[in-house]
């Protein structure tokens, strides 16, 4: 007996992806041969489910409003699986109000996240693994954020390929809070175009309509989906799809990732009336708001597309990391070496290296031979300073210097010099005491690479 996962895939296998075979997919996956609804039975399925336990299990996160962790999730699942198996089916279950909580925007401000209960994570992975299916194949080429095989590399190599063929002018739109001002009766409408299971489209009505919890009271949520679900990045990708199909109708040139969109043209003229036009279309059809303040009209060199921008020079391209991310990376490691942290040298190259880890998986494209020389170099300077901070007396400092073999002399000159850490950290003696390989090697420092196309 082939379970309801494998039916669906083969499925989606036989038909090729155009607008009449998205209509029958839905069809075929929201109704049982007997002509019931069974898109919900579909989320449930078995396998289904065990695919969405090992994501949330991988991603972790903090706890929701109920404070279960996710090492917690299996165990309670098989206890209570019956139940909320039942209640997913006769559109009984309700979810909890998400968590607020808020993180820094790397452009300042403050970022709300809704962090659900992890039962509710479990239940929005499952739906969306099976929503997915439906939905990713008829999404745009040029739209990268959210789906499988697609990734923000390729929306960058994209980006390139539109200035080599000599759009070398910039339509940034930023859309104003975008996750927080989604329509509901809006997003729903097109959920039910595909959507027949009646008890998929109220389980995802109360999943927007659950509430947030601020301080210990829980208030409505009459638009928006919040961000840190695991559905929400899919609906995100739904809502704006109608503009990805109205920038190929135009002819447009560009490149989506969530909500950040930028679209190439050849003149600064021709860039103004996109603007114009497109943000009408965006406020009077879509119902969302485009932020002016952060939307414009520039050169690839100095707009700024997930943090990076596209250089040009003797028509050759390349994508380079836009100073103001090279910035806040210098702000966040001038945070971590913070000589008044008051922690080991051992620990700060932990935290540090946590963070390298992350900044060089996702900067790395853009990551220069030069660059990457220079701010090794630098975050290297920045710890020697910090370790001769720690040594607080004269007679420590001397005491390392000679051990380092480094002349008594110029031990005790350097030792008991008036000068601050950040000027003696690039003495030549001090350098020696602490070379390149100590850190690299001895404090297993993570190092920005290069590494050429």
């Amino acid at each position: 007996m082939k379970t309801v996962q494998m039916h669906m895939e083969l499925e989606l296998g036989r038909i090729m992806p155009n607008s009449d075979s998205v209509d029958f997919i839905a069809t075929r996956l929201c109704e049982s041969p007997t002509g019931d609804n069974r898109l919900m039975e579909s989320i449930c399925e078995r396998e289904n489910m065990r695919r969405a336990l090992k994501r949330v299990q991988k991603n972790k996160g903090a706890p929701g409003i109920d404070g279960m962790e996710t090492s917690q999730l299996p165990e309670y699942m098989r206890d209570n699986w019956h139940w909320i198996k039942t209640a997913l089916l006769t559109g009984a279950y309700c979810p909890l109000p998400v968590l607020r909580t808020e993180i820094k925007k790397p452009d300042g401000g403050m970022r709300p996240l809704g962090i659900p209960a992890v039962v509710d994570r479990l239940i929005q992975q499952a739906t969306m693994q099976v929503l997915q299916s439906i939905w990713d194949h008829t999404f745009s080429e040029y739209s990268y954020a959210f789906r499988p095989k697609r990734s923000q590399a390729m929306a960058l190599e994209h980006c390139n390929k539109c200035v080599e063929a000599g759009y070398t002018y910039t339509v940034d739109i930023d859309l104003a809070k975008f996750f927080d001002r989604i329509n509901h009766d809006r997003l729903m409408s097109l959920l039910a175009r595909r959507i027949a299971d009646k008890q998929v489209l109220i389980y995802i009505r109360r999943c927007l309509q659950s509430g947030v919890m601020i301080g210990g009271l829980v208030e409505p949520t009459p638009e928006g989906t919040p961000q840190g679900g695991p559905l929400s990045p899919l609906l995100s990708n739904i809502v704006l799809d109608e503009l990805d199909k109205e920038l190929e109708k135009r002819g447009l040139h560009f490149a989506r990732y969530a909500d950040d969109c930028v679209i190439y043209v050849r003149s600064k003229r021709a860039g103004d009336r996109v603007m114009r036009s497109v943000s009408r279309f965006i406020t009077r059809k879509l119902k969302l708001q485009v932020n002016e303040a952060k939307s414009s009209v520039s050169r690839p060199w100095y707009s700024k597309f997930l943090g990076f921008s596209v250089t040009r020079y003797m028509g050759h391209t390349r994508t380079v990391i836009h100073d103001k991310s090279l910035v806040r990376f210098r702000e966040k490691v001038r945070e971590l070496t913070a000589r008044k942290r008051g922690r080991s040298i051992g620990q700060v190259v932990r935290e540090l290296n946590e963070y390298l880890r992350g900044w060089i998986g996702y900067y790395r494209i853009g990551i220069s031979k030069t660059l990457a020389h220079t701010l090794n170099q630098w975050i290297r300077r920045r710890l020697r300073a910090y370790i001769w901070k720690q040594w607080p007396l004269p007679k420590t400092k001397v005491r390392e210097l000679r051990a380092a073999g480094i002349a008594d002399k110029w031990a005790k000159i350097l030792g008991n010099t008036r000068k601050g850490p950040w000027r003696i950290s690039r003495n030549p003696n001090l350098i020696h005491t602490l070379p390149d390989r100590y850190f690299n090697l001895h404090l297993g420092l993570v190092l920005l690479d290069y590494r050429p196309a």
